[in-house]
């Protein structure tokens, strides 16, 4: 007999999803470094909770509910299908209404169409994306200009590109609300982008693309964001600040991992061309009343 489990304390998640996302580091790292960050930096959304399924003794699933955008989606990594379903139902006996349900295919598909089951409505799809990880790095060659680590000195920059990459974000996305993560981004999110992760890509001195990452967690360190200004795109610094940070994060052996829009062809050919290779397919599902 499974069991959901739901926990607002994102240590006391952490430490009982261990193994789990030890177990599976490259599908939860989402998961996992959002909840390492909720540890650190408070919340701003309606719904704040973690959740494992188990089976016996063993936990086979985990998810979240922490978005600050409507329709405050949760984020579901892989678990089996029963243990999805239970999901479904335990937020419908608690009241609260699953608005949308991303991450790992199949099982937050099945959330929705589960969540569609019990109140009404229908699954749309928003967004549908592919988790890759890096290979054999590929270094681009005659890609002019240098890698150069952030400094507070370019904050401002760093922030409105942060914040055009959100804008971006919501005109690429079929569900503008799946946008919103990044749409809002204050000084303080910057300094500690920068203090953790921000590489920046220089010709003759003019900033021309950002390329940012998260902590590691359980030794995966996530690819995000990659930012080009329109008026920069087409000559590679996009690709080659990526594959500047790939070198400098996963010198130490860590594994690296990034997303792509599968409906984007040019960044699957982008980062394929670097190294990257498709690990899973996920999706973001909007459940329409």
């Amino acid at each position: 007999m499974g069991t959901i489990e739901f926990f607002t304390d994102p240590a006391e998640f952490l430490a009982v999803a261990e193994d789990y996302l030890a177990r599976e580091p490259m599908v939860a790292n989402v998961l996992a470094t959002n909840a390492e960050k909720a540890t650190r930096v408070e919340q701003g959304g309606p719904y704040r909770w973690f959740a494992i399924a188990r089976e016996g003794d063993h936990v086979v699933g985990a998810a979240m509910r922490t978005a600050d955008f409507e329709p405050y989606p949760l984020y579901v990594c892989p678990m089996p299908e029963a243990a999805a379903v239970d999901l479904a139902r335990r937020l419908h006996e608690r009241g609260e209404y699953a608005g949308g349900s991303n991450g790992a295919l199949p099982a937050a598909r099945t959330v929705a169409e589960e969540t569609v089951r019990l109140t009404g409505g229908r699954v749309s799809v928003a967004m549908a994306s592919r988790l890759h990880e890096l290979g054999t790095l590929v270094m681009p060659a005659g890609v002019p200009g240098r890698a150069r680590p952030a400094t507070y000195d370019d904050l401002e920059l760093c922030r409105a590109w942060l914040a055009d990459f959100g804008r971006a974000a919501r005109e690429q996305s079929t569900n503008k609300a799946y946008a919103h993560e990044h749409a809002a981004v204050g000084e303080d999110e910057v300094r500690r982008r920068i203090e953790e992760f921000l590489l920046l890509w220089e010709v003759d001195g003019e900033i021309v693309s950002l390329c940012g990452a998260t902590l590691p967690a359980h030794g995966v360190v996530r690819i995000a964001p990659v930012y080009t200004p329109k008026e920069q795109r087409g000559h590679g610094y996009g690709t080659a600040v990526t594959a500047a940070a790939s070198r400098l994060l996963g010198a130490d052996g860590t594994r690296l991992c990034l997303f792509t829009d599968v409906d984007n062809p040019v960044s699957n050919h982008v980062y394929a061309k670097i190294g990257y290779r498709p690990v899973v397919d996920m999706a973001n599902h909007t459940i329409v009343p």
